[in-house]
């Protein structure tokens, strides 16, 4: 069976979710990124006919979208599981790897994007992040703007995002079980989910790509944020990530 291959972002928390479960299950896997430029949109258009990464060619399918590809790999490699065995955990690991999924992971991105539009020298830095030409700072700023725009980050939706960002770690905080998971007696989706998804602004030591450097704003509200959440997700990236299963080249 030919090595599965991962079409991917390197920064995104989305495609990182995805990278994250290959690698818990040990799927060998080749990973490619579009070419420089912000062609992110038409590459994943000619593969999928949607304009997103992740997108993961297993077995002659083009699977698309983090909990897709779970879903798939679950079926395929069920050891690791992701998913709990009991039909109750397994339910609120679902329930709560879609909260994260629909409520907190676009509202990080949007939010994440925008503050970092704002700072022409931060800009080039994260514009570099997600595959776009290097530019200078104002071109740098103004090109992660449209892309901000683009998933939904603007003057008028920022102050959502940031409480949906912060709601994401304060749910962390409510809702651990005494395991010290979300879902159960053991590490599921619903913990890779939360963890992959809020990585960010933890900035585990463990994440193997470079996560631009925060603006002082994004600093400033790092601690507002309840270190427990935080903790948490670097705890989850220390005791689960593990090595990379990515076939080199």
């Amino acid at each position: 069976m030919a090595d599965a291959v991962l079409w991917h972002i390197e920064v995104s928390h989305y495609n990182e979710k995805a990278r994250w479960a290959l690698d818990y299950k040990g799927v060998p896997h080749r990973r490619r990124a579009p070419l420089p430029g912000l062609l992110h949109p038409i590459v994943a258009l000619a593969k999928t006919r949607q304009p997103l990464f992740p997108i993961l060619e297993l077995d002659g399918e083009k699977l698309t979208d983090s909990t897709q590809i779970i879903a798939a790999l679950e079926r395929r490699y069920p050891d690791p599981a992701l998913y709990p065995s009991d039909p109750d955990e397994r339910r609120r690991a679902l329930e709560l790897e879609d909260w994260f999924d629909e409520e907190v992971g676009p509202n990080v991105r949007r939010f994440l994007f925008y503050q970092l539009s704002l700072d022409s020298e931060r800009s080039a830095e994260g514009l570099r992040a997600i595959g776009g030409s290097p530019l200078p700072g104002r071109a740098a700023a103004g090109a992660l703007r449209t892309v901000a725009r683009r998933y939904g980050g603007k003057r008028d939706t920022v102050d959502r995002a940031r409480e949906a960002t912060r709601a994401g770690y304060e749910r962390i905080v409510a809702e651990t079980g005494p395991s010290g998971y979300l879902a159960g007696e053991a590490f599921s989706v619903a913990d890779l989910t939360a963890a992959s998804l809020l990585m960010h602004l933890a900035e585990p030591p463990e994440f193997q790509y470079e996560i631009p450097q925060a603006t002082p704003e994004l600093e400033e509200f790092r601690q507002t944020l309840p270190q427990e959440g935080l903790e948490w997700v670097r705890r989850m990236w220390r005791e689960h990530r593990g090595s990379s299963a990515e076939v080199a080249a």
